[in-house]
């Protein structure tokens, strides 16, 4: 099959730049191209079509062409939008419309030849998606990732702020989009059941689609890439990630205490993966701090307990409250917070830690899927996770627990999660084989690439089969993405607001 996958955000390119460092470049660009990759060792014909960028402050994104060294059969294809620099994603929605769906279609004709289907990803691609499909035909999936109404939800958006958020985030356009991308695709793939009942049955987008309606869903979880996060794989930084791992804990830690086990934590400092839930939990008991220290691994932050460094406004927020409650709670020298840049460093740190017996920790308010849990546990760190999100699902099956479930509300619930795993070696090495096993059973990318292919196949011969009976209307603003087209706040409120919060 010959697979285009449609995701103008962000970028792509062979050093995977930018890459945890900014919003527009997070979890969806490992997703797309570990599918991508998986798909083309399987012998398809895979295009990841993004954004062309002319900026020297963005030169990896420059050429049209780009590829993967020793990756077969992928390529990537990108296009201009807009104006030359970057664009954040919030600002691409015109140029979307007017350029880069143009220049998509248009590549295509020149070639002499078109992709069997679409994957599309986020609002904007699947957006892209709906105006390719109305135009040539070509069928797609959507896969949202993350969707616009939860951002809203989360960011407590009000009738008396809504403007000042949608002159920022352009939510209207966002969620008319998702609208289009969720009720247009052949089906929309979601990681999670409760993502598909959960986040699909807003009321935001209601009419848009059936959460109760099987044709139009399917649940296709992420995976973990083995060449990396394996606990027998071996990174070319290997020994120098293990070293600088010492040298921080050394930096940090007291004397007694260097050769004990950890409490590792690795996320973005945002005040939704609630870092400070766990640092709290780790305060509260003694039996923890006893047989553990508490590693936070913070990106490009180097030294973030005693200086913010490049921290943004938010990541500084999150870490005045991380000083506050070490400072109150008497924990300098228990605690240990050091930047790593990469998923091969990352890797090589969960191994070396897993070593002498330590344990990953997540205490998100909500985890929509949790992957990072999984690259952990796959690498040799029994975890410790919140119950909220996905992972109530890929770490517990019936009575069987692959991973420890914790209420991120809860600092004593916490406490008690990592106590059970710390406190037991034999429930620490039974923790740790079978999370390892469900990992190899269930959740790889070349797993996640079959199940796309089998839905792709099956659209492909029939893509009227899944598609509901009722299409909405392109909104003119992605018709013609002038002002006085544009989706007004009238229709943003009537969205999300309709029938109460």
């Amino acid at each position: 099959m010959h697979i285009g996958f449609l995701n103008p955000q962000g970028n792509f390119d062979p050093a995977d730049s930018y890459w945890t460092e900014h919003p527009d470049f997070g979890g969806q660009l490992v997703y797309v191209k570990s599918v991508a990759m998986a798909m083309g060792e399987m012998g398809h014909s895979v295009d990841i079509l993004t954004r062309q960028i002319q900026d020297p402050e963005w030169p990896e994104f420059s050429q049209r062409f780009d590829s993967y060294p020793g990756v077969p059969n992928v390529r990537i294809v990108r296009f201009p939008a807009g104006p030359d620099a970057f664009l954040r994603k919030e600002l691409l929605w015109p140029h979307l419309v007017q350029d880069w769906v143009p220049n998509v279609i248009a590549f295509y004709a020149n070639e002499g030849g078109r992709p069997d289907a679409f994957t599309t990803h986020y609002g904007d691609g699947g957006l892209c998606g709906v105006l390719i499909e109305e135009d040539v035909g070509i069928p797609f999936t959507f896969t949202g990732h993350s969707l616009g109404a939860q951002k809203m939800d989360k960011l407590n958006v009000r009738p008396d702020d809504l403007e000042e958020m949608d002159d920022h985030f352009h939510f209207g356009r966002r969620l008319v989009a998702e609208r289009l991308s969720m009720n247009r695709s052949a089906v929309n793939v979601t990681s999670t059941r409760q993502e598909r009942f959960e986040q699909y049955s807003h009321r935001a987008y209601r009419g848009a689609v059936d959460v109760e309606d099987d044709r139009r869903f399917v649940v296709i979880p992420p995976g973990v890439n083995l060449d990396i996060f394996g606990a027998d794989a071996r990174a070319e930084n290997e020994t120098v990630t293990r070293e600088r791992v010492r040298d921080r804990l050394e930096r940090d830690l007291d004397e007694g205490r260097r050769g004990l086990p950890a409490v590792v934590a690795s996320s973005r400092l945002d005040p939704k993966k609630n870092h400070v839930g766990l640092v709290r939990a780790f305060a509260r008991s003694e039996e923890v701090q006893e047989r553990a220290n508490l590693v936070l691994i913070t990106g490009a932050l180097d030294d973030p307990l005693r200086e913010d460094g490049s921290a943004g406004g938010t990541e500084q927020e999150v870490l005045a409250e991380i000083r506050e409650v070490v400072e109150k709670r008497d924990l300098e020298g228990k605690i240990s917070a050091f930047g790593l840049q990469g998923q091969p460093a990352l890797a090589a740190a969960y191994r070396f830690l897993a070593e002498r017996g330590s344990i990953f920790a997540l205490t998100a308010h909500y985890e929509p899927f949790g992957l990072a849990p999984l690259e952990a546990v796959a690498a040799g760190l029994p975890v410790v996770v919140t119950q909220n999100g996905g992972p109530s699902e890929s770490l517990r099956e019936g009575d069987t627990e692959y991973g420890v479930l914790v209420d991120p509300a809860d600092p004593d619930d916490i406490a008690k999660g990592l106590e059970r795993l710390l406190s037991d070696e034999e429930a620490w090495e039974e923790f740790a084989r079978r999370g390892r096993q469900r990992v190899l059973d269930r959740y790889t990318w070349d797993r996640t690439a079959q199940s796309y292919l089998e839905v792709l196949r099956e659209i492909v011969v029939a893509p009227e089969a899944r598609r509901p009976e009722k299409l909405l209307p392109i909104h003119p603003y992605f018709r013609d993405p002038e002002p006085e087209n544009d989706v007004t706040l009238d229709e943003l409120s009537e969205l999300y607001f309709r029938s109460g919060r």
